[in-house]
């Protein structure tokens, strides 16, 4: 692979996780007028139609395995991970969230030595995990006297990041297919979209449009559709695509920094001690995890 490729997949997954740590404000501000599964079909409904204007051909000629693939990615990646995520969330603290989906990079690493040639991490992975995770655990618990545990919600934080860590799997899967990432990327969106009916069916789901009225509303919703879904899922599957699931995933370490600097920003707040040693420690985590990350 040359440099300049090499390049725009770091460029590519760089860009995703910073828009994605910053989204974590537009779905805690929309969390106020709307359900969760409502923001998730809107976001991705967006999304899917930001993706058509963009990229009209339609993918042809795929076989009922690659159906299968693109069906299985939009299960794990669009509804099954976010439901996931959400519903931790309801259980248990998001700093506890934050910490244990960033286990994401670990479960990647686990199911890409089964089930993927050439990508079998190497110790300097490992390590790199070790000091991000010990980063990220200071970050979101800065402030916090008592660590307050909770195994539903956790349970639930953990089969997220496993979630996240096999859509990464069947999104490097699918990179080898040889379509075009737009065209996949949409594929996948419209297999998630159709597995949310279900829930929407028994979630009460409202269908009220005057909450688009306020601009709060609408701006973060357009963020969310346009940003982090249309945008976000083409440049990580195609960072997937460029660098592999592993080497990709190690750049979710950075979302509690991307938040914490966002916060500072945009909320004016202060940054602690404890959490400016852990930005230190996760991105000295992610430096050593890419360095040699194949063995």
């Amino acid at each position: 692979m040359n440099d300049d490729k090499r390049a725009k997949g770091h460029i590519c997954a760089f860009v995703t996780i910073l828009i994605w740590g910053i989204a974590f404000i537009s779905t805690k501000i929309l969390l106020t007028d709307f359900k969760p599964i409502e923001i998730m079909f809107f976001r991705f409904s967006i999304g899917l139609l930001a993706l058509l204007i963009i990229y009209p051909r339609k993918l042809k000629d795929s076989t009922r395995k690659q159906e299968l693939m693109f069906a299985a990615a939009g299960f794990c990646g669009i509804t099954f991970y976010f439901l996931l995520e959400n519903i931790a969330l309801s259980y248990t603290a998001a700093s506890n969230v934050g910490v244990i989906i960033s286990t994401a990079p670990i479960f990647t690493a686990i199911l890409a030595g089964w089930l993927l040639d050439n990508e079998k991490p190497g110790w300097s992975f490992y390590i790199g995990f070790s000091a991000a995770l010990t980063g990220i655990f200071l970050i979101s618990f800065s402030g916090i006297t008592m660590l307050e545990l909770n195994p539903i919600g956790d349970l639930l934080a953990f089969a997220a990041a496993i979630v996240w860590a096999v859509y990464s799997i069947l999104a490097r899967k699918i990179s080898r297919y040889g379509y075009n990432t737009i065209q996949t990327t949409r594929r996948i969106f419209c297999y998630g979209l159709l597995f949310m009916i279900p829930v929407m069916i028994f979630s009460d789901f409202n269908w009220t449009f005057t909450r688009f009225t306020q601009p709060r509303n609408i701006f973060n919703i357009l963020f969310l559709g346009l940003g982090a879904s249309a945008l976000c899922f083409v440049t990580w599957n195609q960072a997937v695509k460029i660098l592999g699931a592993v080497k990709t995933s190690i750049y979710i370490y950075m979302v509690p920094v991307i938040t914490v600097i966002t916060s500072v920003i945009v909320l004016q707040e202060s940054v602690t001690w404890m959490s400016a040693i852990g930005i230190v420690l996760t991105l000295a985590g992610l430096l050593i995890s890419d360095k040699k990350l194949i063995a």
